[in-house]
């Protein structure tokens, strides 16, 4: 049976301090990534030019569930005021959820559902891409309602790690099929990712031991070398891009962001790893 988070959780802050709390370190990653989604949707609908007003509400949606979450991390961890941390997050966990799933409707309305062709999810906004939304909603709710002292919170946090991972699977296949691999550089986030989801579904599914964790952390970290890697491409591209300005290059050619959003998933798997080489996780 999963393991309800109770006041237990909350005390041991007290006890022991928030950098030794996994569930803290959780609360942090989520609330960081909701503020960068702000600058993701601003280039990325920018390059639109908010041409449809409902892109506005992911760009005022994201500030606002990272100011509130952080104001509600802040009163757990400075008062241990336990319900303002939990129900704040399950509004905002919803509310990310509904975002999400109306950004993969708007998206994939773009062209996919007049043409229904592979051609058609390619070349369209990336459906996957609101997907975010979804998944820092749900880590939200998760860690309000299980205990990070049973290995099932561990083990959720795995399962949207390896979501994440596929996802940006989906998404490096699809953009890089845009420019039709013109360089074979654009394989390595495909395989790398792949690759990490693998690793990731075996912890998933099987006991294994320390030696293969220690092998998944050795995978985590080729990720982050991935996209860091994958920076300085996209980066180099838009600085002798077209355009006269490095700002329109940004907008309308390779986004010098998303390969980051591997090292991010490797630290949201890394965060389960530790959690889960812990003896209290059984």
């Amino acid at each position: 049976m999963p393991g309800i988070a109770t006041a237990n959780d909350s005390l041991g802050l007290a006890q022991t301090g928030w950098l030794y709390q996994r569930n803290t370190w959780l609360e942090a990653f989520v609330i960081f990534n909701f503020a960068c989604l702000t600058g993701d949707i601003l280039l990325a609908h920018g390059s639109n030019h908010f041409r449809n007003g409902a892109e506005y509400i992911p760009l005022l949606f994201s500030p606002i569930a990272s100011g509130f979450l952080f104001v509600a991390f802040l009163l757990r961890l400075r008062f241990n005021w336990g319900g303002a941390w939990k129900y704040l997050g399950y509004f905002i966990g919803w509310a990310s959820i509904l975002v999400g799933a109306a950004g993969v409707l708007f998206h994939l309305d773009s062209h996919f559902f007049y043409e229904r062709t592979l051609k058609s999810l390619t070349y369209t906004a990336p459906f996957a891409a609101p997907l975010a939304y979804m998944g820092l909603g749900c880590l939200t709710l998760m860690n309000r309602m299980i205990s990070q002292q049973t290995r099932e919170w561990s083990q959720w946090v795995l399962f949207f790690a390896a979501g994440g991972f596929a996802g940006n699977f989906v998404l490096s296949l699809a953009d890089h099929a845009t420019n039709a691999f013109f360089h074979w550089t654009e394989w390595i986030p495909v395989v790398s990712s792949a690759l990490a989801v693998g690793f990731l579904l075996a912890l998933l599914v099987s006991d294994t031991p320390p030696s293969f964790r220690r092998l998944c952390n050795s995978v985590l970290l080729l990720q982050v070398l991935v996209g860091t890697l994958g920076f300085a491409f996209h980066f180099w591209a838009d600085l002798h891009g077209p355009a006269g300005r490095l700002i329109d290059n940004v907008l309308s050619g390779a986004p010098p962001f998303a390969p980051l959003l591997l090292p991010n998933l490797s630290l949201l798997a890394w965060i389960a790893l530790q959690a889960q080489s812990e003896p209290s996780a059984s």
